[in-house]
């Protein structure tokens, strides 16, 4: 990048942040910080421009007797005219304060505040998978810088599953030799092959690809810059075909293809996980190392014969109970070598989970509830919610997705730790897509809330074929779960999060990334009022007005503009048709509900598929 375009995107940047230019605009932070007081005027220096430059200038204080007013990670960052301080606790409270920092420069220079911050939750989160569609060095370094300037600390590498493997191992070769390439790309298409064929990196049509180890240790120390922890995840007891083109003998059948367990009673299969996680625990110094522990089918376990010996031997009664044991295997590994083992929420059967051991939910609010009310600590990722990959905008116009609709509002509104049935129920209807009576909602003991940990979003990558569609579906839904995990519940505010959010989308594109730009159409709100129903309507780009009709037709730009409450009345129903625009064009899709006069409508973000 040449240095007038260099000091372009700067211009670009510093203007987006300085909002609309006057001195009393907040400015937009994502997160929200914890306490945060604006004052009239600006930190300037000759010949600082960029925020490195005023990051540089500000006078930095770590001392570990600031923990009792900031905590770990929180920090304290005063602006005046005459200078900047940031004072904290540790190294990352300073370098989180580094990034609020960052968002108060303006084309002005750098905006007089005083601010206290801490987060909300230890564990704050972002996964990737790199199987199912793999994703360069580059691009994870990438998405790193973003996770740092978000606030993030833990990225969550799931390196392993059945489309691919894809961390160099010194003691198995043919892992990335005959598990690392597929025979095509499309993942539905190889996905309903009789046999999910692997080949070599340099067959003709060969798809995918692996880290080696120089490239973890980069990945590894790239993050540590930026105070976020890698968390490698190693799939086990399932999710491992891309294992067993090279070593078959580890499954019950003996097959290369057509089989992803590991066989629970073949010792080698033991030998086998703890050489890998050796070799994976000399990459990642992370405590915590993330197994799956997820969807096994069991179907080979019920017909083998060592199997069923190892069931006789144990007292097992039921074939589920054989993947226990090799969690709990498995666990105690790990804790003899000094880390801890973390799972998707399956091993919350296991009676015997450390007090280490960490679940991630991912099938709805449910399993995170009853793991912080056993003492199990969890890290909220409902997949009806937190799960990027899901449709952002209309599901049938969108590209293919999996599954269900997760707009920017929805992942805004999930509350992490529901400690009441009102909290939980209002949970419970975004995961189901249709209103849940509280009464039947079970919650989160208040005493208990501390075992929630943590959110995070979670990127899975079926339907996410390349780099560009990657950030299409990550941003800037990010933001959302970036103030999810980092803001005080009572620091969350919708309407003001989409101003704020919409600069930050901006400033995301001026850095390169492509960016989903807020096409979705209006949300729609009916609520009853005797024999009549007021209409409510949001666009989800804060820029866009809405146009409106009620005879059926599609709106253009001469229709009604909505600006308040519409009283629907009448006997006869009324076809609703909504739309956003952007200086006198359609700038999203169109939105079409028939509404009788008297009755109630919200939507629920239908599951679709």
């Amino acid at each position: 990048m040449t240095m007038e375009k260099t000091m372009s995107l700067f211009a670009g940047l510093l203007c987006l942040l300085s909002c609309a230019g006057t001195e009393t605009d907040i400015p937009s932070l994502i997160p929200a910080p914890s306490e945060a007081e604006f004052h009239k005027g600006y930190y300037t220096s000759d010949g600082a421009v960029s925020p490195d430059d005023y990051c540089s200038l500000a006078e930095i204080t770590v001392d570990s007797v600031m923990s009792g007013n900031t905590g770990e990670e929180g920090y304290e960052l005063e602006v005046t005219r005459r200078g900047i301080r940031i004072s904290a606790a540790t190294e990352a409270g300073a370098f989180y304060g580094k990034q609020t920092l960052r968002q108060l420069v303006s084309d002005k220079g750098v905006r007089c505040a005083v601010i206290h911050d801490s987060p909300r939750f230890p564990y704050r989160g972002i996964h990737l998978d790199v199987s199912r569609h793999f994703f360069s060095k580059e691009e994870v370094l990438k998405i790193l810088d973003e996770m740092g300037r978000y606030k993030f600390n833990n990225f969550h590498f799931h390196l392993t599953d059945n489309g691919g493997w894809r961390i160099q191992i010194d003691r198995y070769p043919l892992l990335t030799e005959l598990g690392a390439y597929r025979v095509m790309k499309d993942w539905d298409g190889w996905w309903e092959m009789d046999s999910r064929l692997f080949c070599r990196q340099d067959d003709p049509g060969a798809y995918g690809g692996f880290f080696t180890k120089d490239d973890i240790r980069e990945i590894v120390a790239y993050a540590a810059e930026r105070h976020i922890n890698v968390i490698p995840e190693i799939e086990f007891p399932a999710h491992s075909d891309a294992v067993f083109v090279g070593y078959p003998h580890l499954n019950c059948t003996g097959t290369r293809y057509g089989n992803g367990e590991f066989c629970p009673a073949n010792e080698q299969v033991y030998e086998f996980a703890e050489n890998v996680l050796l070799e994976v625990m000399e990459l990642f110094p992370s405590e915590v190392i993330h197994i799956g522990g997820d969807e096994a089918r069991k179907h080979a376990w019920g017909k083998c014969p060592a199997c069923a010996e190892l069931m006789r031997r144990e007292g097992m009664t039921d074939v589920s109970e054989l993947q226990c044991y090799m969690i709990s295997r498995l666990q105690k590994f790990l804790n003899s070598h000094g880390r801890a083992m973390a799972g998707w929420d399956q091993i919350i059967v296991n009676d015997d989970l450390d007090s280490r051991s960490v679940s991630y939910t991912y099938r709805g609010q449910r399993g995170g509830i009853i793991a912080a009310n056993r003492g199990v600590k969890t890290v909220m990722t409902p997949g009806e919610i937190l799960y990027f990959d899901w449709y952002q905008a209309d599901p049938r116009q969108e590209p293919k997705a999996m599954y269900g609709y997760s707009p920017m509002k929805k992942m805004y509104a999930f509350d992490p730790v529901p400690v009441t049935p009102e909290a939980a129920a209002a949970n419970e209807s975004m995961v189901q897509g249709k209103y849940v009576s509280p009464d039947t909602s079970i919650f989160i003991r208040p005493e208990m809330a501390g075992y929630v940990i943590g959110v995070q979003g979670s990127t899975w990558a079926e339907y996410i074929p390349d780099e560009q569609h990657l950030e299409y579906m990550m941003f800037p839904r990010f933001l959302a779960v970036a103030e999810q995990a980092w803001s005080s519940p009572d620091r969350k505010d919708w309407q003001d999060f989409r101003y704020r959010m919409n600069v930050h989308r901006h400033i995301l594109e001026a850095r390169g990334w492509n960016v989903y730009d807020l096409h979705n159409a209006p949300e729609m709100e009916i609520r009853a009022s005797g024999d009549r129903s007021i209409m409510e309507l949001e666009p989800e780009n804060p820029e866009a007005e809405v146009r409106y009709t009620l005879d059926g037709s599609d709106p253009v730009a001469g229709s009604a503009l909505y600006s308040s409450p519409v009283m629907l009345s009448g006997d006869a129903p009324v076809t609703v048709k909504a739309a956003p625009f952007i200086g006198g064009r359609r700038a999203g899709y169109i939105r079409e509900l028939t509404v009788t006069p008297g009755e109630s409508y919200r939507d629920y973000y239908p599951y679709m598929d």
